[in-house]
This record gives C-alpha cells, sequence and structure tokens, in this order.
C-alpha cells in the first residue's frame, strides 16, 4: 500500500492492489484538473459542435461556422475566443479572413472519436 497517502492509511481497504492501481491511474492532481478542464470546454453543445466542425472541416471562416452550426456570428467568435484562450484552437489570418484550427492533439484525438452514424 505504498500509494496510499498517510491521511488515508486507515480507510477500510478490500483489496491493496487495486487501490494502487487507482492511485496510480489517477496520478497529479494537475493532471486530473487539466483534463477536467478541456471536458468543461466539451460539454457544452455549441463549443463542442464549432469543435467538431473544425475538426472534420480544417482551417475554417468564423462565419462559415456560423452556417455549419446555426449559431450567430458573434456567438461562434465568443466561444472560438474561449476555445483560442484554452489553447484549444488556433487562428491563421488571411487578409481580413482568420481560419480557425484545432491545435490541442488530446482534444482532436476525443473529436476524432465522436463520429456520427
Amino acid at each position: 500500500m505504498h500509494l496510499v497517502p498517510a491521511e488515508r492509511a486507515g480507510h477500510r481497504i478490500i483489496d491493496d492492489h487495486r487501490v494502487c492501481d487507482a492511485i496510480a491511474a489517477i496520478g497529479e492532481p494537475d493532471h486530473v484538473r487539466s483534463w477536467a478542464d478541456r471536458f468543461s470546454l466539451l460539454a457544452d453543445p455549441g463549443r463542442l459542435a464549432l469543435l467538431i466542425a473544425v475538426h472534420r472541416a480544417g482551417p475554417i471562416a468564423v462565419s462559415d461556422l456560423a452556417v455549419a452550426t446555426g449559431m450567430k456570428d458573434p456567438a461562434v467568435s465568443q466561444a472560438l475566443r474561449l476555445l483560442r484562450a484554452a489553447g484549444v484552437v488556433a487562428g491563421d489570418k488571411d487578409g481580413r479572413v482568420v481560419r480557425y484550427r484545432i491545435v490541442d492533439g488530446a482534444v482532436a484525438d476525443l473529436l476524432g472519436r465522436c463520429a456520427h452514424g
């Protein structure tokens, strides 16, 4: 029971090795928080729809995302601002047009599993 923190050592344990495996799997609190933050970004249906569209369509402009998702341009821009600040997407400027792409590899992997049908 080498992984059980001292403050939990007195708790009832049924399978020592499973407790240690579970603690090892959870890992550092900062790592768990990072994944929780990613999942919170994906939990909003509008943001998730935008991310799926960006992931599938490649670099795509705000107005095109608005048409694809049925959202209004300002709502798309606001969501992309949040996703950009979180390091999930990046925008590439081409004249007056900014096209967005996924830059977070872990999120891209998750989105790849969101295939419909």
